[in-house]
């Protein structure tokens, strides 16, 4: 058992709590439970997986697939393991995997999100974990946005962030038009437009720009938009959360889609 915070393996496996060590080591965290099951439901390649006793004895199943898919498994103390996780609570289990995104194509059909610049790690989670339930075929983000395995993004998926193809745009213009090259009409969010998001046709092969939390869609993006929707606001309220439009445009679209298939 691992009992010392100095242990290399411990150390190396702190540095990932740093972005420039994530790029770096191109290795990320998986904390928790939940998380490490569905890495393996997927068959996710894992490289170092720590857990305490306690969590071993809960888990044995789990255990035991785990330890078949990495390259090394240990059973560390508490300390260490609070050492390594990132959580203040952490339940019990800590991995590491490969910075090798579960897909690195994502599709020009369906209905794919394209987000520009967006920077917390709570929305994006929730963006992935919205889209994956809403059916969604995909999502890129501009390489400027959170990463995609930020531990917070991770969390903020539950889970959804291996069901999900996704990918990191070099360049969202040259990504935007592939698409509409593809057949896909861009739609993009604008609080000036007249539009309104329910009274897009979502039944064909959609992309849906989103942008930056603050600053919200660039001009640049917006031009290229076939349309731009709003989302009806009551006076005095400025915008929504980012995570919230792309729930509320991913789920008309999905309504729309089940009342097309239901004829």
């Amino acid at each position: 058992m691992l009992t010392s915070v100095q242990n290399p393996l411990v150390k190396q496996i702190r540095k990932l709590h740093s972005v420039k060590e994530r790029h770096k080591q191109q290795l990320f965290l998986l904390e928790g439970t939940h998380l490490l099951e569905e890495a393996c439901a997927v068959n996710y390649p894992l490289v170092a997986v720590c857990c305490t006793p306690e969590w071993q004895a809960a888990h044995p199943l789990l255990w035991q697939e785990t330890v078949v898919r990495c390259e090394r498994a240990e059973v560390v103390s508490g300390e260490v393991l609070n050492a390594i996780a990132t959580t203040v609570q952490p339940d019990g289990v800590v991995a590491t995997a490969k910075r090798d995104y579960p897909y690195a194509e994502v599709p020009f059909t369906g209905l794919v999100l394209a987000l520009e610049t967006v920077q917390d790690p709570g929305n994006l989670g929730t963006i992935i974990r919205t889209a994956a339930a809403a059916g969604a075929s995909g999502l890129w983000v501009s390489a400027d946005s959170v990463d995609l395995d930020n531990p917070k993004v991770l969390r903020a998926s539950a889970g959804q962030w291996f069901r999900l193809a996704m990918a990191v745009s070099p360049d969202l213009k040259s990504t935007v038009n592939t698409a509409k090259k593809a057949g896909m009409q861009v739609v993009g969010t604008s609080a000036s437009a007249t539009l309104t998001y329910w009274e897009v046709d979502w039944s064909q092969p959609s992309l849906i720009l989103l942008g930056n939390e603050g600053a919200g869609l660039s001009a640049e993006l917006g031009a290229i938009a076939d349309f731009e929707v709003k989302i009806p606001l009551s006076p005095g309220v400025e915008s929504l959360n980012v995570a919230i439009a792309a729930a509320l445009m991913l789920y008309e679209a999905r309504r729309q889609k089940g009342i097309v298939n239901s004829h």
